[in-house]
């Protein structure tokens, strides 16, 4: 009886394998995981976002199947804010988020450091905003970076264009001419759209964001774009490569009425600015298994150094990843306990 059940068994695998059938061997140990839920902060719109990252479901049940882990759902949202992330993250109804500096120092209570993003650093990079406005649009350099800066765009307005020519004139900013502007702002946990520009608006005035008589909070930096070449609003906060990225799309998807070189300049630039990361929620039970975090880390350095995996991320602007360490983020927390003071 059983040398006849070996048989079957043996015949079955024959033909299988004559039929061109692809036989799956899984590893004894692999443990079913019924699903990961992944959070991504507002990069971008929704829809962009969604659409960019949806070969990534597939791609990470092979890598993690690789390691022993069978993922059954990946679930994957984007969030309504930068906070929104945070919160989820906090509650555990996102097991890990892609999620900016500032957003991870105001819920690291609960919450750590999975993976810090990395991306090409820019051919600009002086805090002074007259070297960004050379009339050309700022490009990626072959060199990674684990920084990036954040700098006020003004647009294509009266206003945008008074305070452009102004600071092109070697003339300094006053409090007065920022307070008059409209400003397209980002939600406060973000660093590059919120926390930063408020540090460098109290460096120089001794004031801050929320101070500003007209400020804007946009859902994404895209729609504050949208804005802007609008002239709803005169001013943006935004991360320094964001006409590296949008310049093509300015006048078709935006709106623009000319290059976006022509009819945008830099009028303040920040401090650096430590890079994103993906965050793991410590109340999330999936994420408690030190192995699990293990594989996962090393699955995203995997994908990010394919091509599909490179084209995925290009929409968080990021191009790979390393190992992430909470400490790297101690300067966030200061530019924080700053931005409270202020408050």
């Amino acid at each position: 009886m059983k040398k006849h059940i070996v048989s079957a068994l043996s015949l079955a695998l024959c033909l299988g394998l004559t039929a061109g059938s692809t036989v799956t061997v899984f590893a004894e140990d692999t443990k079913t995981i019924d699903s990961l839920k992944i959070a991504f902060s507002p990069y971008a719109d929704s829809d962009t976002i969604t659409t960019a990252t949806e070969p990534l479901e597939d791609l990470l049940k092979e890598t993690l199947l690789a390691k022993g882990y069978d993922v059954e759902n990946v679930d994957m949202t984007v969030g309504t804010s930068y906070t929104a992330v945070g919160q989820a993250l906090s509650a555990g109804s996102a097991d890990i988020g892609f999620i900016s500096g500032g957003n991870y120092v105001l819920f690291s209570d609960d919450c750590d450091v999975l993976l810090t993003a990395l991306r090409y650093g820019i051919n600009k990079d002086s805090d002074d905003p007259k070297d960004w406005n050379d009339g050309t649009i700022e490009e990626n350099t072959d060199e990674m970076s684990t920084y990036y800066r954040s700098i006020i765009l003004a647009g294509p307005s009266e206003k945008g264009q008074a305070l452009l020519e102004k600071v092109n004139n070697g003339e300094e900013l006053t409090w007065d001419d920022l307070n008059d502007a409209t400003w397209a702002v980002m939600g406060p946990t973000s660093a590059s759209g919120y926390i930063y520009p408020s540090l460098w608006l109290n460096e120089k005035f001794g004031k801050g964001i929320s101070d500003l008589a007209n400020a804007v909070e946009s859902d994404s930096y895209t729609t504050s774009l949208a804005r802007l070449a609008s002239g709803q609003a005169d001013v943006m906060v935004s991360y320094g490569h964001i006409r590296t990225k949008y310049a093509p799309e300015w006048k078709e998807t935006f709106g623009g009425t000319d290059d976006m070189v022509n009819q945008t300049g830099v009028i303040g630039v920040t401090d650096k600015i430590y890079n994103d990361m993906i965050a793991y929620s410590k109340t999330s039970e999936v994420m408690q298994d030190e192995d699990f975090r293990q594989a996962l880390g090393d699955s995203f350095i995997e994908i990010a150094n394919t091509d599909e995996g490179k084209d995925i991320i290009s929409v968080f602007s990021q191009v790979g990843y390393e190992w992430g360490d909470d400490s790297n983020y101690d300067g966030e927390r200061e530019a924080q306990e700053l931005l409270k003071s202020m408050e």
